[in-house]
Order: structure tokens, then sequence, then C-alpha cells
């Protein structure tokens, strides 16, 4: 059941009026059965998946809480004849059966994880190996993969993590628990929410609020403008553009990065937009997961910016403790010794990073562009910070660092790089990307830009100028926001100025959206990771 389609759209409105009419003791409830069943729409087998990870995790963090509290109490009680040396060692026996559920568990969810996602990429890689040696191959399973596994896995595992370190008890109620891991709005594509800012708004009750309930369709309104107005009209030349790269070179490979970067920014902030609008209209507040990253002027801040949830939980939960962990603390130790203290202090850093981005990569796609892509944004994000003390130096030597012209020029350059790198997103082949790259300075073709060229790519002059004025509306929106939130300002002056935002959505939806006869929505990007 697709965000965009008239049938999730049905259910909203049923889930909504219901909402508000069950007593408020009930609502959680409600909003379990409602997740399971929008989820049960990607398949029984889906279900069952995280029905199943739902179920260790649960007990996983039930057993570390218990053990949590039986030493709370065993200190308490044996408070005045315990040394300090049997409180430390009662801790550390403590503290490493703790270690043993949460490492099981961690295998048992990230395990299906890497089975259902992995399993045939690993094969893929072993056949070419024995390919290279004239041996036997493997045949490829026939194994479906769960719609949002990667979001609902990681939402799992930051839990049981947070337990474990103590950041709060866990949650004894597995329907409550279930609910967390399984909310429907941000189930297929984010944000990945932590239990301590979720949680309790879950489960509280929540009386109308009209002005949550009109801000939120308005949100939800500007989510699909995004993704119908703008991200499915300009997705067929991106299509003919990276489908076709022997026939579209030079020239087509620039304008399908930038076509590519509109559309992955359009799809998948319109498709937060609607999960946080949903969310609100229901009364509760999911965290942001975009701050304008268009205008960022450096990778390390566009990465900042972008699919926020995500970055805070690799860094969060993969780099601090990787960075601190036994053997980089030891590899810490020998570069220092070997390299000075200037590498040395470096090196622990840097593979951490590494580590992350190839991580990231991985988590995106099960193959090599996806990986490649990964390493590509850890490679410019190093090379920065080595670079910053030259940096430095050249502003302090020619003072443009608050230039306007300088800071366009920083905004374009990331938004160009971070488009090249992106669009490994598209060809799904390494060789073919670089290929393509190349092509952009070998193959002179810009001429083909102005000779009507561009109307053969499945877009006609309509499309274009419907394309331009939604780009424009999401440009001078992402400006207006930079001081504060536009709903609040058309709320604060007029009513009227905020029913006409919601009646010029919803027309622009309905009359310039990209659907016609026959039209079945296209999946949002992101529901694929």
């Amino acid at each position: 059941m697709l965000f965009t389609s008239y049938n999730f759209i049905l259910f909203l409105l049923a889930l909504f009026i219901l909402y508000y009419l069950i007593p408020k003791k009930y609502q959680w409830l409600l909003l379990l059965v409602a997740s399971f069943f929008f989820y049960s729409f990607s398949g029984w087998d889906n279900v069952a998946y995280i029905t199943i990870t739902i179920i260790a995790t649960y007990f996983a963090a039930v057993k570390i809480g218990q053990l949590h509290e039986t030493q709370q109490s065993y200190l308490k009680e044996n408070k005045g004849s315990l040394t300090r040396e049997d409180k430390k060692a009662y801790k550390e026996k403590v503290k490493s059966k703790q270690k043993k559920y949460l490492l099981i568990c961690l295998l048992f969810d990230l395990g299906i994880l890497a089975v259902l996602k992995y399993t045939n990429f690993v094969i893929s890689n072993v056949n070419s190996i024995s390919r290279f040696f004239n041996a036997g191959e493997l045949s490829f399973l026939d194994i479906a993969f769960p719609m949002g596994i990667s979001f609902y896995t990681f939402q799992s595992v930051g839990y049981l993590v947070d337990v474990y370190r103590g950041k709060y008890l866990p949650e004894k109620n597995i329907g409550k628990f279930a609910l967390f891991v399984s909310f429907f709005p941000q189930l297929i594509q984010g944000p990945i929410s932590r239990f301590d800012d979720l949680g309790s708004q879950l489960y509280s009750g929540h009386s109308f609020n009209f002005r949550n309930v009109s801000f939120g369709i308005q949100r939800i309104l500007w989510g699909f403008f995004k993704k119908l107005v703008i991200a499915d009209r300009i997705l067929p030349g991106v299509r003919t553009i990276t489908q076709n790269p022997e026939t579209y070179q030079g020239i087509y490979v620039l304008i399908g990065m930038v076509f590519y970067a509109i559309q992955l920014y359009a799809d998948f902030t319109g498709g937060i937009d609607i999960t946080i609008g949903i969310a609100e209209v229901l009364g509760i507040k999911l965290k942001e997961n975009f701050q304008r990253p268009f205008f960022s002027k450096s990778t390390a801040e566009y990465w900042r910016r972008w699919h926020i949830t995500m970055g805070t939980w690799f860094r969060d939960y993969v780099f601090y403790p990787v960075s601190i962990s036994g053997p980089m603390l030891k590899l810490s130790k020998f570069s220092r010794e070997k390299f000075g203290e200037k590498i040395g202090k470096r090196v622990p850093v840097y593979m951490s990073t590494i580590i992350v981005w190839f991580a990231t990569g991985i988590w995106h796609g099960a193959s090599w562009n996806f990986i490649v892509w990964g390493l590509l944004n850890c490679l410019v994000i190093v090379v920065s910070q080595e670079f910053e003390p030259f940096y430095a130096w050249f502003h302090n030597k020619f003072n443009i660092r608050e230039k306007f012209l300088f800071k366009l020029f920083q905004v374009g350059r990331t938004f160009m790089l971070m488009s090249a790198i992106r669009i490994l997103d598209c060809y799904r082949n390494v060789r073919v990307t670089f290929r393509m790259y190349g092509s952009m300075f070998t193959k002179w073709n810009v001429d083909e830009v102005f000779n009507g060229a561009l109307l053969e790519l499945g877009i006609d002059k309509a499309d274009y100028i419907v394309l331009i004025f939604g780009i424009i509306i999401m440009i001078a929106v992402s400006l207006a926001q930079r001081s504060g939130s536009i709903r609040e300002k058309l709320s604060a002056r007029s009513d009227i100025l905020r029913y006409a935002a919601y009646v010029g959505l919803f027309v622009s939806i309905i009359v310039f959206g990209a659907y016609g006869i026959g039209y079945d929505s296209n999946q949002f990007i992101y529901n694929q990771f």
C-alpha cells in the first residue's frame, strides 16, 4: 500500500476518524493494529520477519533489564557488607551476562537482515571468483527482501543497545514495544526513531487538536506535492538517461546527475513530509530528517543535514563504539609509537570513518555501486579534513569566507559533488558510472541541449514548465524556512493565508501531479532500503 495510492488515503481517513472517536487509552492499540494491517500488504512473509525481530529484541531487552534490577537490589541489600572490590566484581559479572544477551540478539537481528539482504550479493561475488578459476557456480536463492527491514532492524538495534547502556529501562508490554518498531508512517523510509523520543508519545492518549491536525494535513499535502508534481514528473528523464548509457553520454550525464538529485530530494523529503504529517495529525512528533541539505557548503555539512536520523544512528551505534574499542585503541597506540603523535591520533578516527561509510554504503544496497558510493563520500570527507589547515590559511589571507559569491560557489560545488557521487545509485554499475564520468570530458555534445533533444527524454514542454515552477516553489520554501516554520508564519498572519496554502497545494497536486489513465504511483526510492 503506497503512500500515494488511493487505498492508503482511504486507510488514513478511516484511521484518523477512528483514532479520535475511541477512548484515548486504546489509541496505541489501534495504531498497532493499523501498523500491522498496513505492513501486511507487503506480504505475510514480511510480517513474520518483523514479528520475529520484535519478539527477539523484546525478550533480550527484558532479560538485560532484569539483570540490571537484580544488581540494584543486591547492591542495596548488601550495601554495608560488600567491599569496593566485591561490588566491582559483581557488576562485571552482571555486565558480562548482559553483554551475552546483547550480542546474541544483535547477531540474530542483524543476521536476519544480512541473510535476506546480502546472501545473493555474496553468492554473486563468489561466482565471479569461481568463473575466474573455471570452477562451478552457486545458485542464487529465491529470497524476498522485506519492505523497510533496514529501518526497523536499526531501530530495534538502537533500542537494545540503549537498554544495555542503561539509558532507560526496557518496555515491559510487548504490544507497546511492537508498536514502537512497527509504527507504520516511519516503517518504510524512516526517520529512524529512538525509544526515549517516540515511545511515550505512542502510548499516551491524544485529544483532538485542530492546530496539530491542520498542520499535519498541510505537511502531508506538501509531501504529495514534492512527490507527485516534481519527483515523479522528472523520473522519466532520469530513467531514459541512466538506462541507456550507450546513447546518452557527455552532457546528458551531467543533466542526469542534476535530474536525479532533484528527483531523490523531492521523493525522499516528500515521503518524510508525509510521514511526519501523519504522525502530527495523530498528535505525535517525529524527528526531522532533513535540514535544507542542498544549501550545505561542504560534504560534512551536507551529511549533517541529509537523512539526519541515519547519520546520528551510525555515529552513536557504530562510529563511537568502534573508535573506542579495544582493537582500535591498540591500533592507535601502535600508530603513535611507529608514526608519531600527529598521525597516530588520526588513524583510529579515519579507520572508524571508513568502517562507518562502508556500512552506510552496504546499508543502502547489496551491490558494489553502493559500497563505492559510501567510500567516495568517506574519501571526500577525510581529504577535506586533511586540507583544513590550508583552507584556514586561504581564508585568512583572502578574507572571502563571508562573501556571498564564495558561499554560492561552495553550495554549488557541494551540490555537484554530491550529485556526481549519487549517480552511482542510477547506473548500478561501477564501471559504467566511471565511463559516464569520463564521457562528460570526452564527448562534447552541449549543442544537443539547445536542439530539442531534451524533449526526447520522456518529458515534454508542459512537464518542464511544471517542473521549473515546482522547483522554484521548493527552493523558495527552503529559503523561507531558514527564518522559522512557514506554517507558523502563515498561521500567525491570517487564517486566509493558511487555508490558501492548503487549497493551493491540493489543487496543484490534482492538476499537475504526474498521473493519468492507467496511473500507478511510483514506489518511493528509499522503500528499497
